[in-house]
Parts: C-alpha cells; structure tokens; sequence
C-alpha cells in the first residue's frame, strides 16, 4: 500500500500541475479520419499517418508512419495493427478467435471520429462498440464500449498492439521498482522474467486473470505474473531514434498489462480492459491513449499520463 500511495502522490501533483498548464494552453484543431472505400478511414494529423480499418478489417490502426522521422509503427497492411480488439472473454468462455474476426460496421462521425460497431449474435450476447478520436496529432483516445443482452460474469476485452521490430524496449509502469525499493518505477520486460508477462493492477485482479480462460484455444498462453502496476501505463521504445509508444488507460478501465519479453517475435502490448461482472441492459465503458512521441523522460511520461486522466475528468 506505500509504494502505491507514493506512486499516487507524484501523478497528484502532477495532475495539479496538469489542471494549470491546461487552462491556458490554446485548444488547436483536432485531427480528423476522413472515409475511404471498403470501410477504411485514413489520417494524416501531420505527426502520424496511416489508416484506421485497413480494407475493412476490425484491425485498428494500420500502416502507421511517423511522420517527422518516416519510422513506420505497425506491420503494415498484413499485420493486426496498433489499437485493434483481439480476445474476449467471460468466466470459462472466449468468443472465437477475437474481435478481428466478428462481423463489423464503421461510420464517420460528425467530428471526424471513427465508430465501429459489432452487433450482437447468437453466441455473442453483447453488442460491442469502438470509437477512435484524436486527442491531439500525436495522441489517439479510443472509448470501448459494451452492452450486454444478458449478464456476463468477468468480462474482459483485450486490446493488442503489434509493432516493428525496431521497438524493442518494452517497460511498464509498476509501483515497486527496483524491485524491494517501494518505489514506483519502470521496468523492462526482459527475457530472463518470463516470455509472456502480465502485471496486474493489484492482488484481486489474480483471480479473474488465473480462471482459465488463458487456457482456452485458439493459442492458448502461460503469463508469468509480474509487480502489480502503479498506474496502467506501458511502452514500446525504438532505441536507435528515441522514438516510443505509450499506452495509457485509467485504473479503474484496465486491470492489467500484458506484453511478451523485449526481444520476442510478437513486439506487443496488450490491455486488459473492464475485469468486472456486468449487467443485461446496462452500458460499460473502457478508455485508453495511445501516445507517440520521440526522446520522452519518465517525468514527461507521467505528465501526460497526468494531462490525460485530468481532460478524462473534465468530459460531462
């Protein structure tokens, strides 16, 4: 409980330092997707290009280049992109191979944001819906959202990022480290800790994680259990250009982070989104950020982590 109310404290102060700087920050123009023929939505924010729903697949960010520096993010078209819905699960069941390949629709919306949606179905008894927006050039905020026809026991919806083999220091934000420190710290997912890592939010979350349901196939994967996180916050970082990718997701939204170790074949992140029953009728919402940006410090790291939950509050 110290190292988490320490880790705390500093995101406190940050996010009061968050709250100043925003009120006099001038608000620029928002980056906008436009629409393209078969249901994929381009951008070009002057810092990231790409395409959202590469040939209408459920696949998220797709094709994404920097433009400052013209490093390319994703695997391109015959990858699963950056942002893209992969697993989903509740108490003892997964809902096919994942999201990618559940029929989908997608519209524009009036402020240039993109809504996907995947309609319930037989054997899905929830609708479930995406809306990606961007929260400045560099910076996508993507809102998952989820009406269940029925009640569904320990839902989760597992959101993937796959990245260039350039990228390969993967850290997240955990409350101890190094470890016995009681220090908040990040800390890399190196090879001798396990292939596969998963750091949950906190000791309650083990339950849900342990259940079985990583067991189940297609694919199924053994998670070493990592320190519990101090806020959800994780990253891909290309050494050679300082360039990296932040993920970002409230607490309360995401019980884990899970991610390969640095070096594996996968270069992935992945969010756990929701851990929580919910009920026939009712409408549960999970936020995340994807962030990119070159040479970035921890503090850096943390104040925008700080900025983004600040603005999350502000939103009727």
């Amino acid at each position: 409980m110290k190292m988490l109310s320490c880790a705390a404290a500093v995101l406190g102060c940050l996010s009061l330092t968050a709250m100043v700087v925003a009120a006099d920050k001038p608000q620029p123009a928002r980056p906008v997707f436009t629409a393209a023929g078969e249901g994929e939505f381009p951008f070009d924010t002057g810092v990231l290009r790409g395409k959202l729903r590469p040939g209408g697949k459920t696949r998220g960010l797709s094709s994404v280049v920097h433009v400052p520096t013209g490093l390319a993010l994703d695997r391109g078209d015959t990858g699963y992109g950056l942002f893209s819905h992969y697993r989903v699960f509740t108490a003892g069941k997964r809902y096919g191979g994942g999201a990618w390949d559940w029929p989908s629709e997608a519209r524009l919306l009036p402020d240039g944001a993109v809504d996907v949606r995947w309609p319930a179905a037989e054997d899905r008894p929830f609708e479930m819906r995406a809306v990606y927006r961007w929260g400045a050039p560099n910076a996508l905020d993507l809102e998952t959202i989820v009406k269940p026809a029925k009640d569904l026991e320990r839902f989760e919806s597992f959101l993937a990022s796959y990245f260039q083999e350039p990228f390969t220091h993967a850290l997240t934000w955990v409350g101890d480290y190094p470890r016995g420190s009681g220090k908040a710290g990040f800390m890399a997912a190196e090879k001798p800790l396990g292939d596969w890592q998963m750091y949950p939010r906190d000791a309650t979350v083990l339950p849900l994680i342990n259940d079985g349901r990583w067991q189940l196939p297609p694919n199924p994967v053994q998670w070493t259990i990592m320190t519990p996180l101090a806020q959800p916050i994780c990253l891909r970082r290309d050494a050679k250009s300082s360039l990296a990718v932040v993920l970002m997701a409230p607490a309360g939204d995401c019980f884990a982070i899970a991610m390969p170790h640095q070096a594996e074949g996968h270069y992935s992140l992945y969010l756990s989104l929701f851990g929580r029953d919910l009920k026939a009728g009712e409408t549960a919402h999970a936020r995340a950020r994807l962030l990119v940006a070159s040479g970035l410090s921890e503090t850096q790291i943390l104040e925008h982590y700080a900025d983004y939950i600040y603005g999350l509050r502000q939103k009727p």
